[in-house]
């Protein structure tokens, strides 16, 4: 089966995962090159023991790479600022590449691919939003499939030795693009997200919470949307789990929640409990935080390239 190439930038805990996962489980995917600013980060190092092309002079020294003109797919993991820079050069001097976005620039649409992967198949660059987007986004959707939702708020709690330069100086990105997401891709009226860095050691696994208020709706149908969709999720990112039962309140209209923003609410509560493990291919387990996003960001450009290839038969 014929592979599309593609370039990592960015050589740090996120891009070199992304890497081994290609190199492991690419089907429609392999590596053309890996892109870093630092000639000494152990993601370099890998790559060119590898055998994989490599630059330590940024997406400059892509454009410079005999390998680039075999360039299809470029995964950015690095930081909003510098994606918005790197789509802008390399769009300048190859048009139709894709660029799959692990920051929280969102040049492009928004995608979490269980949801609405399947509509961004032929975007030349889509946004994977964030980690607690990647890990809730799906569950709002899930109680939105069954039940208008007017507020979903999501909690991500992660460890604090898995949040790298490039998390930590786009936390407040984190929280916009998020919350944003919550709305445009989960069918949130109103949505708000919650990062926590927990300095706990030994570090704790990635856990999140998602607090949903719809419409009254029959929780039996909301927990069956719910569960469908954590095995949905579970196909890409198999450490993916609820961490307990779904739990519904009820809110009668005789004594209404007061929501910031939203004003008085009555209806179905719900709320979700995740714990995201990651599959330890570089990252360590807990880090489940990085391992969906390279997980997420795989699954898409995985289906972009299928079609690209199908397309070319």
């Amino acid at each position: 089966m014929n592979k599309l190439k593609v370039a990592i930038i960015g050589s740090g805990n996120i891009g070199t995962d992304l890497m081994i996962k290609i190199m492991r489980h690419g089907q429609h995917l392999e590596m053309g090159a890996m892109v870093g600013i630092d000639p000494a980060s152990d993601g370099l190092a890998r790559a060119a023991r590898l055998g994989i092309a490599t630059t330590h002079e940024g997406v400059a020294g892509l454009s410079r790479m005999a390998v680039f003109k075999d360039i299809d797919f470029v995964f950015d993991a690095t930081s909003a600022s510098a994606h918005v820079n790197n789509d802008r050069f390399l769009r300048a001097i190859k048009p139709g590449i894709r660029l799959i976005d692990l920051t929280p620039a969102a040049i492009g649409p928004y995608c979490v691919p269980v949801v609405n992967g399947a509509e961004h198949v032929d975007e030349l660059n889509i946004n994977m939003v964030t980690c607690g987007g990647q890990a809730t986004i799906p569950m709002v959707a899930a109680v939105s499939r069954v039940a208008k939702v007017h507020y979903a708020e999501i909690i991500a709690s992660i460890a604090s030795r898995s949040a790298g330069p490039g998390t930590r100086a786009n936390i407040d990105e984190f929280t916009e693009t998020t919350s944003k997401a919550i709305e445009v891709i989960g069918g949130a009226t109103k949505g708000e997200a919650i990062i926590i860095m927990n300095p706990a050691e030994p570090p704790l696994i990635m856990r999140d919470t998602v607090f949903v208020l719809s419409e009254a709706a029959d929780p039996a149908a909301v927990e069956a949307s719910v569960l469908a969709m954590e095995q949905a999720v579970k196909a890409y990112v198999p450490g993916y789990r609820l961490k307990q039962k779904v739990q519904f309140d009820l809110i009668p209209e005789a004594s209404p929640l007061n929501i910031p923003g939203l004003g008085k609410f009555s209806g179905l509560k719900t709320s979700i409990f995740l714990e995201v493990e990651g599959a330890a291919h570089y990252l360590p387990a807990y880090a489940g935080n990085l391992d969906i996003m390279t997980s997420a960001a795989m699954a898409s450009a995985e289906r972009m390239a299928q079609r690209m290839l199908s397309s070319e038969a």
